[in-house]
C-alpha cells in the first residue's frame, strides 16, 4: 500500500513528532488487534506512509500472534475527537471498510478491514504490498500499461457500483453505529461534497461567468444545469463512492485495481462517478488529459459492469444524456470551485488549471453539440473561448506523461 493522498492539509510535523504519532498508531492497532482476537499481537518494524490527510498512516510487520495473519498489515490511525456537528472521516472511511468487508471476497475493491475501534480511532487493513498506484502507470512510460489500468480502474469502479447499489441502508446504519447520522440533505451542509456543489455551482456559475467574462448563460442553459443537479439527488442509480476519484488512491494489483482512501465515502448518484470517465480525476490536484477514445473505452468497461443492474443504461442514447448532465455539473463545480483563484494570469502551461478548465468546456461543447444539445454546446463553447482569450489562445491540457 502506498501513501494517501486525500487531503488538502499540507502541515508538516518535526520528527519527534513524528515518531510520536508513529508510535500511538502502532499502539492503537495493538489494542484494536487484542480486542478482536483476543490475544496479544505484537507489530514491530513501523514504517511511516507519509499519509498526507488526517490520519497517520504506518505500514508494520507482525512480529506474533497465534492467528494466521497477514506479514504486514496497513493502519490508519486518526488522532484527536471529531469536531462537534461536522463530517468525521475515521467513521465515514470505518464504515466505508465495514461494507465492503462485508461482501464476498468477489465483490470486494478496497483491502480487507481487520479490526478498527472507534474508542481509538484506527483502522487496521490488509497490506496489499509495495505495487504502483494509477497515478505511477499514468505518470511513467509505458502507454499500453497505462490503457490497461485505466480500463481496470474502469470495471472495478463498475464491480463497485454493481454491489453496492442496495447498501445505502447498510451504509448509513454502520455510519449510525459510529456516531454520525447520514441526513438526506447531509450534503447541502457539507461544502466539498458533491450535492452542494453541484447545487450551488447550478445557481451560481452563471453570476461569476457575467461578473468574469461579461457572458450571459441563456436560461436553457441554466435550467439544463438545474435539472442535472436535481436528478443526482434522486433514488435511481444509486451506489457506494469514494468521492475522492484520484489517480493516486487507487493500486494496480494482478486481482485489478483496488480503491483506497474513503475518508469522504458516501452513497451517490453512480452518474456522478461514471462522469469522471469523461472528465478524468476531474477533482484532482494535479488533472491531465488521456488521449482521443480512452473515455470512450472507459465508459463501455463500467457499462459492462452495472448493465445488469440498470439495462436502461444498454440504450446508447439514455445513457449519453445520462452522462451529458453529470458531465455538464463537473465541468460548472470544476470552475465555479477554481475560477476566482485564477486572476488573469497569461502564458499559463499546459499542466496548468486554467489549461484544464479550457479543454473541459471545450470536450463539453464537442459531447453536447454530437447529443443534439445545441444550447450547452454553443454556451460551452463561448465559456472555453472566453477562457483561452483570458489564459492563453490554443490552450490544451498536456496528456498524461504516458500517452505523450
Amino acid at each position: 500500500m502506498t501513501v494517501d493522498t486525500s487531503s488538502t492539509d499540507d502541515s508538516t510535523v518535526d520528527a519527534g513528532a513524528g515518531y510520536l504519532s508513529i508510535d500511538a498508531a502502532v499502539a492503537a492497532a495493538e489494542s484494536v488487534l487484542a480486542q478482536r482476537f483476543g490475544s496479544t499481537i505484537t507489530l514491530i518494524d513501523a514504517e511511516d506512509l507519509a499519509g498526507s490527510g488526517p490520519a497517520t498512516v504506518v505500514r508494520a510487520r507482525v512480529a506474533s500472534s497465534p492467528f494466521a495473519l497477514p506479514r504486514t498489515l496497513v493502519i490508519k490511525h486518526y488522532p484527536g475527537s471529531p469536531q462537534p456537528g461536522g463530517d468525521d472521516p475515521y467513521a465515514r472511511e470505518a464504515a466505508s471498510y465495514q461494507l465492503f468487508t462485508a461482501l464476498p471476497s468477489e465483490d470486494r475493491t478496497c483491502p480487507e478491514l481487520l479490526a478498527h475501534g472507534a474508542d481509538h480511532r484506527v483502522l487496521v487493513i490488509d497490506d496489499l504490498g509495495r505495487t504502483a498506484t494509477l497515478e505511477d502507470k499514468l505518470r511513467g512510460s509505458d502507454s499500453r500499461a497505462a490503457e490497461t489500468a485505466l480500463l481496470s480502474w474502469a470495471r472495478a469502479l463498475g464491480r463497485m457500483h454493481f454491489s453496492t447499489a442496495n447498501r445505502e441502508a447498510d451504509f448509513h446504519a454502520l455510519l449510525r453505529r459510529l456516531g454520525t447520522r447520514e441526513r438526506a440533505d447531509e450534503g447541502a451542509r457539507q461544502a466539498g461534497h458533491a450535492e452542494t456543489g453541484f447545487a450551488a455551482a447550478a445557481e451560481r456559475l452563471p453570476v461569476l461567468l457575467n461578473e468574469t467574462f461579461g457572458l450571459l448563460t441563456p436560461p436553457a442553459v441554466r435550467e439544463a444545469a438545474k435539472r442535472a443537479a436535481d436528478h443526482t439527488r434522486s433514488p435511481g442509480y444509486r451506489a457506494f463512492s469514494p468521492v475522492d476519484l484520484w489517480p493516486d488512491n487507487n493500486l494496480v494489483t494482478a486481482e485489478g485495481v483496488r480503491f483506497l482512501d474513503f475518508e469522504r465515502g458516501r452513497v451517490r448518484s453512480a452518474l456522478v462517478d461514471a462522469a469522471h470517465l469523461r472528465v478524468p480525476f476531474v477533482s484532482s490536484p494535479q488533472p491531465l488529459a488521456l488521449p482521443r477514445g480512452m473515455s470512450e473505452a472507459m465508459v463501455a468497461a463500467w457499462r459492462a459492469e452495472v448493465v445488469d443492474l440498470w439495462p436502461a443504461l444498454a440504450d446508447e442514447d439514455a445513457l449519453a444524456a445520462y452522462l451529458l448532465d453529470t458531465e455538464l455539473l463537473l465541468v460548472w463545480h470544476a470552475t465555479w470551485r477554481h475560477l476566482p483563484a485564477l486572476g488573469a494570469a497569461r502564458g499559463v502551461t499546459p499542466t496548468s488549471r486554467p489549461a484544464a478548465l479550457v479543454t473541459w468546456w471545450r470536450d463539453l461543447g464537442e459531447h453536447a453539440e454530437r447529443d443534439g444539445e445545441k444550447a450547452v454546446a454553443e454556451h460551452a463553447a463561448a465559456v472555453a473561448e472566453a477562457l483561452g482569450a483570458r489564459f492563453g489562445r490554443g490552450l490544451q491540457l498536456a496528456l498524461y506523461p504516458a500517452f505523450r
